[in-house]
């Protein structure tokens, strides 16, 4: 299990194959995977018409990782956290890449056409052996740290406070196991809640303190 850095790619290594959900362009859903990748873009690498999974797909074919479960975004790759959390033996890492340049509060949409999307990308990693119930319940647990953590960073905008953005997106990672649930009363949910709020939260705080000495706003 590891995290390399070779840019425009990130790089988490589960080590071997796990159950992975997420909503990635590349294997979203339920899938097998041994390895998590982001891949560093700008809005003017992706025009208007231009067809983003074939290219990506292609892109991933070079490096001969087409198995993996790969996310997007504009922020700079230098800046991604890794947090590691355990309760009562069972230990979760999060890797995250946080931007708030395409920032929501949940329920409005503002015109974010003229910004690189910036966006908060989360992927976890448990050593405890899950059913896909108890994956889907770790999706809102992580999903929740993440909202708790921007929160805390008190970026409003004319809709209300930045509640994530709109181009996020989680990937939990597993082994198959039996376990149903994963919820804040478990130790994986701890673990996991605590994993991704504390990455999320430095990546928030990262963020706000570079826009806020460059004016941004």
């Amino acid at each position: 299990m590891s995290v390399t850095l070779d840019r425009p790619w990130l790089r988490f290594d589960l080590g071997r194959p796990h159950r992975v959900l997420s909503w990635s362009l590349t294997r979203p859903g339920f899938v097998e995977a041994d390895t998590i990748l982001w891949r560093e873009v700008r809005n003017a690498d992706l025009p208007e018409d231009f067809d983003v999974h074939r290219w990506l797909t292609a892109e991933l074919g070079k490096r001969g990782d087409e198995g993996a479960v790969t996310l997007l975004t504009s922020r700079d790759l230098d800046a991604f956290e890794v947090a590691d959390a355990t309760a009562e033996g069972i230990t979760a890492r999060c890797v995250a890449t946080v931007g708030l340049s395409n920032a929501e509060h949940i329920g409005t949409r503002l015109d974010r056409s003229a910004k690189d999307w910036g966006t908060i990308n989360v992927a976890v990693q448990v050593d405890a052996p899950l059913a896909d119930a108890a994956l889907v319940e770790l999706v809102s647990i992580v999903a929740q740290a993440r909202t708790a953590a921007v929160i805390e960073m008190a970026h409003d905008l004319p809709t209300g406070r930045t509640t994530g953005t709109g181009t996020d997106c989680i990937a939990i990672a597993a082994l198959r196991g039996e376990a149903p649930f994963a919820g804040m009363h478990t130790p994986v949910g701890e673990a996991v809640g605590r994993a991704a709020y504390d990455a999320v939260h430095a990546g928030a705080q990262v963020w706000m303190d570079r826009v806020r000495r460059e004016g941004e706003f």
